[in-house]
């Protein structure tokens, strides 16, 4: 199954339908939603056409095909707008034959092995690394990407990670599982 991955939109109506497009362009089954989906957040800057109402209205479209947990600026009332359920704090999937946990990145399980992969978003900067106790992986940042990283999602399919460019869908980093 691919999927694509993508965290922190922020409330960016801009990059929302900017990873609309994308979505539909990868032919993904999913798409994995990985928080902080609406508000922006008091510490951040307002993204680019910061509309939540039309960010609800773009992510409700695609409700049949998106998994999602809930980000550190998700509320109850943000549930209540968006039409696919927002509560969960962890989502396991498997994902190149292994065992992934995605989350948004403000709560961490408990319990990770080397074999595990840890996905989330959070920090708005793409990473691979191999952990002590997982395989750690971020998307990076929908609207808000940080350490100059690019406004960003990723494309998983069989043990193929792709990260790619929302601007342009270029890849910019390639990894196997």
């Amino acid at each position: 199954m691919k999927l694509v991955i993508a965290s922190d939109i922020h409330g960016s109506a801009y990059w929302c339908r900017r990873l609309k497009e994308r979505f539909l362009e990868e032919k993904a089954e999913k798409l994995l939603l990985l928080g902080d989906l609406l508000y922006h957040g008091a510490r951040n800057p307002l993204p680019a056409e910061y509309n939540t109402l039309e960010c609800a209205a773009i992510l409700n479209g695609l409700k049949d095909r998106v998994l999602c947990v809930r980000g550190n600026c998700d509320s109850d009332v943000d549930g209540m707008v968006l039409e696919f359920p927002i509560e969960a704090d962890f989502c396991l999937l498997s994902l190149g034959g292994r065992t992934a946990v995605a989350t948004h990145g403000h709560k961490m399980p408990a319990r990770l092995t080397k074999e595990t992969i840890l996905i989330n978003g959070h920090f708005h900067v793409p990473a691979f690394e191999q952990r002590e106790d997982c395989l750690y992986v971020n998307c990076g940042s929908v609207s808000i990407p940080k350490e100059n990283s690019p406004h960003s999602y990723l494309a998983a399919e069989g043990n193929q990670l792709l990260w790619k460019d929302l601007e342009t869908g270029n890849v910019f980093r390639k990894e196997t599982l």
